[in-house]
């Protein structure tokens, strides 16, 4: 899984003109990721919410630099 996210992060990152370290993902906000994609999925009763709600905290986090992924998370989900 990590080769390929890198590979997808590289190409976003050359096709917009970007540095590619612009959109590294620690090991930490990986998986505060794929957990709210498992909560989404699980609480909602449906799985393509899971991408949704990760595109949602990409935008929150694009709005609010400042502001963690795990914080992001931990908001999105009510601390779980």
């Amino acid at each position: 899984m990590r080769e390929w996210l890198s590979q997808a992060a590289d190409k976003l990152a050359a096709s917009l003109g970007d540095e590619p370290s612009a959109y590294e993902l620690t090991d930490e906000e990986i998986e505060r990721l794929l957990d709210l994609a498992r909560i989404a999925a699980r609480e909602s009763g449906d799985r393509t919410n899971a991408p949704l709600v990760c595109y949602l905290l990409g935008l929150a986090h694009g709005q609010h630099q400042e502001r963690t992924v795990t914080d992001l998370v931990a908001r999105v989900t009510g601390g779980s």
